[in-house]
């Protein structure tokens, strides 16, 4: 799977704990500190932490990120890869990874599903476009499972729809409600699934009043689904706030501008009992506060595009925004 696709499930709302949320493939998660032994300083020092990453490239470059900035504060880090949030969510709660890159809206719903039930996404959602409330309801569900959540930044990676710059300007659209003022009938280069979803077809009608015609079932942020777009045969494509590819067909983000999409601000999870010491929450939040949406969408340019490694683009970034000890 890829990032769009987590994020387009953490969208859907039914997040049942069969399906996979983060993407497929990567090493399998092996229990890599001693008797699952503690991290949390000691009087002799500091202990080791196993940062999980899920695989795609947004998450690969965040988990070195944090690996880098814990080892910088006096930890021994590794990064492991796992499968899905399925595998490393249980292990973060075991202490088996003692720290995870997330994403507010997702990881509540995915807890409120496994706490509440699979139905509980739907009928009782914890996820809004608040980020206060969505982490607030995201602290409450992760607290008796042992898990510490560490406040969240200003980077968000959630559901977003492009438009062509000709289009853009031709039309004079920058949002989605001028979009939805125009009176413009657009077809959206989608999953099928938006054609019935609140945060696609549905959503950007009744929020928005924007005239849908049509779905074009190309997939979310697939290159085949932003060429549609490029070449005129659909006027919108679902994609993400992250998306690196934009530029490269020429198209730009119409801002949400009375936030139909959940807040999916990139946040730090921890195993309390392993992971939780200030220390820990004082080097995250250090990243946490610098961290962008512009920053994380170039750090995934620069590993997809331009084919760079994420330690090394981890690294650059975190000396230039001087968050590493000369």
């Amino acid at each position: 799977m890829t990032k769009t696709t987590r994020v387009l499930g953490a969208s859907l709302g039914a997040l049942a704990l069969t399906v996979s949320l983060a993407a497929c493939g990567g090493d399998s998660l092996e229990k890599s500190k001693d008797g699952g032994s503690g991290a949390a300083p000691a009087a002799d020092g500091k202990g080791s932490l196993v940062i999980g990453a899920a695989g795609f490239t947004e998450s690969n470059v965040l988990a070195e990120l944090y690996a880098q900035v814990l080892k910088d504060a006096g930890y021994s880090t590794a990064v492991k890869t796992v499968n899905n949030r399925e595998l490393y969510e249980p292990s973060l709660e075991k202490g088996e990874i003692d720290v995870v890159p997330e994403y507010a809206a997702t990881l509540a719903e995915f807890l409120n599903a496994k706490v509440n039930g699979p139905k509980a996404p739907e009928e009782k959602p914890v996820a809004s476009s608040d980020v206060a409330a969505t982490v607030a309801g995201l602290e409450k569900l992760a607290a008796p499972l042992g898990l510490k959540v560490l406040p969240a930044g200003s980077a968000v990676d959630q559901n977003a729809f492009a438009v062509t710059k000709e289009f853009a300007e031709k039309n004079n659209v920058r949002t989605l409600s001028d979009l939805g003022r125009s009176g413009l009938k657009v077809k959206i280069a989608a999953g099928d699934e938006c054609s019935v979803r609140p945060f696609c077809g549905p959503g950007l009608t009744k929020t928005y009043g924007i005239q849908v015609s049509g779905i074009d079932p190309k997939g979310v942020g697939t290159p085949q689904a932003k060429q549609a777009v490029k070449d005129g045969v659909d006027q919108l494509v679902l994609t993400t706030t992250t998306d690196a590819t934009l530029d490269s067909f020429g198209l730009v983000l119409l801002e949400d501008d009375k936030k139909l999409q959940n807040a999916d601000n990139v946040l730090p999870v921890v195993n309390a009992k392993d992971a939780g010491a200030p220390e820990v929450a004082a080097a995250l939040d250090r990243l946490t506060k610098v961290l962008t949406t512009a920053d994380l969408t170039d750090l995934n340019r620069k590993v997809d595009a331009e084919r760079a490694k994420p330690a090394d683009v981890a690294k650059s970034y975190l000396e230039a925004k001087g968050l590493l000890k000369k």
